[in-house]
């Protein structure tokens, strides 16, 4: 190996040096000292070295000229190179108290020990107090606090995750009803936007259309090797927010910290992933701070091609049990690759089954509640993308299932509205193909207002991305219509509600059961306080995929959405209903999500899609001694 410079390296290591140089790097504590001169000890891959051999070595090859103000050597020959000569950026580094300071995974701040601080060479490069983790989360909870602008609270998160790893999961899954629309919805949408702005570090891998031919070596940069969890975005439908191209890899960073946070997945285990082929939006392609592809998206086969050869390095990388979560794909190519992959890799879109999943617990919940049965009710939907089908197919899959009614029956109880009105027979042949199971026997209707009027559904229920399209004039119909109408508004974040929480309660005379997709303040009408329902993905997804983790399951069934929706039902209790809510508390989120990964399990292993035999006897213990802890680990 030779550097750069020959102004300041009069030739290459010998070889008695060469073979010395560091591949990797240990934290040494005091038992690897070595005796005759304190220095550390470093790991190599043929021999180990002192450094004060090393830096014998040195003293063979470096020029002693070469030296700049200070008298530091210029052992890279950087500082002695013309600006526009190229320089090698290597290194040969002891891994000290400094660089476990700077080591997000084992960095503890102050909480490590007085022992530790004698054992990893901390001495002095911090203050001499030690405090807890406690005080610690406690400290961290009042400086976000201090933040009036929900952006700076998520940088300041972000920037916790980038420091002190345990810190920020035990702040997170302490606190994590005031914290998670933070570190996700609403404003993780926010933070999408302004991505190229607030971008500082790598957080996952980016895959662009540059990288094709090479998807398998871009995948085998990434430090961590033994991934579970992929989440994957192309950016073109983040939230309802649109075609966000690169900026959109905030959504899979935020996912996945809610798989660790909610459902107990290692942190080094998941992967966030962009697949950048371009963006649409012309605002973000004009913008000097957007940090992707500046062209138009690929389409058609070039974007097909690059999609396979993902999928396809991503088994050869990481096995066949890796989970791969499809996260804010355009509708058509959502459908497409569950349907392309769903029967030869462990894919899950969240988009679609996440949704419905969560969804159909909140039904479950107001059926067990109100009394009656999902069979007896009528379902009107605004907004028929992946969203709305997938719910509606769910639902409709769970009343076939309760009564045995073949799954075309069950299918006529549901109705959608899309961006032309109610789709109907009429319509067939204009329709995408997932659009065409729900298409009844009716004339055409154009207005909601109509619609509802017309169906006269039960239970209404938006996926459309359009704010306040729930008016007040369909909010007091559904009122008209029923003594206590079911109305979800889903769509994220708040700013594109079909109606808020205020709205829905004040319109029906304080009648309606409501949920939404992103968070609303308690809202006291008359002399009730009623607490909106949050219908959050989040209740779903970090159990579920710890539940197909834990089994070893090598496919997605949709038996196992089912048995996660009638898991989280089931956490819903009577004094939670009695509040409004259709939901359990986020503060018992890591309960919950213990069950509802072990109903998961149990239907993996009852579909024989199971690998991790023989299975547990008690599947909720072992769901709960899977899950990581946030708890700070005393260092040898």
């Amino acid at each position: 190996m030779r550097l750069n410079n020959p102004a300041s390296i009069s030739g290459s290591f010998p070889d008695k040096h060469r073979r010395i140089l560091p591949t990797r790097v240990v934290v040494a504590g005091s038992s690897n000292r070595d005796k005759s001169n304190g220095s550390l000890l470093m790991a190599t891959d043929e021999s180990t070295a002192t450094l004060k051999e090393m830096r014998d070595g040195y003293a063979e090859v470096v020029d002693p000229k070469s030296g700049v103000s200070g008298g530091v050597q210029d052992v890279y020959g950087e500082d002695t190179a013309t600006e526009d000569q190229p320089v090698t950026p290597w290194s040969v580094s002891v891994a000290s108290g400094y660089s476990l300071l700077r080591d997000p995974h084992h960095n503890k701040g102050l909480a490590f020990s007085e022992k530790e601080r004698n054992s990893h060479y901390l001495r002095g490069l911090l203050p001499p107090t030690v405090i807890s983790q406690e005080l610690q989360v406690k400290k961290m909870l009042h400086n976000i606090r201090q933040y009036q602008v929900p952006l700076q609270k998520y940088m300041a998160m972000m920037d916790l995750q980038e420091r002190n790893q345990k810190l920020f999961y035990k702040l997170l899954i302490d606190n994590v009803e005031e914290l998670l629309p933070i570190v996700y919805t609403p404003t993780v949408g926010e933070a999408c936007q302004k991505y190229g702005s607030i971008y500082s570090r790598p957080q996952g891998v980016f895959i662009s259309l540059k990288d094709k031919g090479k998807v398998l070596e871009v995948l085998r940069n990434w430090p961590e090797k033994n991934i579970q969890v992929i989440v994957v975005t192309d950016g073109e439908r983040i939230l309802g927010l649109g075609d966000l191209g690169c900026h959109g890899m905030g959504i899979p960073v935020g996912k996945l910290s809610l798989y660790t946070a909610l459902g107990g997945i290692r942190p080094s285990a998941c992967l966030p992933v962009t697949i950048d082929v371009g963006t649409n939006n012309e605002k973000l392609l004009d913008d000097e701070f957007y940090i992707g592809l500046r062209q138009k998206r690929a389409i058609g086969q070039e974007y097909a091609e690059l999609l396979h050869e993902f999928m396809t390095a991503v088994k050869q990388n990481y096995g066949e049990r890796i989970l791969i979560q499809f996260e804010d794909f355009a509708n058509h190519n959502a459908f497409d690759l569950l349907e392309k992959y769903g029967t030869t890799h462990l894919v899950f879109n969240d988009d679609i089954q996440g949704t419905a999943s969560v969804v159909l617990a909140g039904l479950i919940s107001a059926m067990k509640f109100l009394g009656g049965s999902l069979a007896d009710q009528r379902f009107l939907f605004l907004g028929a993308g992946e969203a709305g089908t997938g719910i509606a197919e769910l639902i409709a899959l769970e009343i076939s299932k309760q009564t045995n009614m073949p799954l075309e029956e069950t299918r006529k109880k549901i109705w959608l509205v899309d961006s032309k009105g109610l789709i109907v027979s009429s319509r067939l042949e204009s329709l995408q193909h997932f659009k065409k199971p729900w298409a009844h026997e009716h004339e055409p209707v154009k207005e909601l207002v109509d619609a509802v009027n017309a169906i006269k559904p039960t239970i209404l229920i938006g996926t459309s991305g359009q704010g306040r399209t729930f008016t007040k004039e369909v909010v007091e119909a559904m009122a008209s219509l029923n003594e206590k109408p079911i109305i979800f508004s889903l769509s994220n974040p708040t700013s594109q509600s079909e109606c808020t929480a205020e709205e829905a309660y004040t319109w029906s005379q304080g009648r309606a059961i409501f949920a939404s997709g992103s968070p609303f303040d308690p809202f006291e009408y008359g002399d009730n306080v009623f607490v909106p329902g949050q219908a959050n993905n989040a209740y779903i997804f970090p159990g579920l995929g710890l539940g197909l983790i834990m089994s070893g399951a090598i496919r997605v069934h949709d038996d196992m959405l089912l048995a996660a929706a009638e898991a989280l039902a089931g956490q819903v209790t009577q004094e939670n209903f009695d509040k409004g809510l259709l939901y359990p508390p986020f503060k018992n989120i890591r309960k919950i999500s213990a069950h509802i990964a072990a109903e998961v399990a149990a239907k993996a292993y009852e579909l024989g899609l199971a690998t991790r035999l023989p299975p547990p006897k008690d599947l909720v213990k072992y769901a709960e001694s899977c899950m990581y802890s946030p708890a700070y680990r005393t260092y040898r």
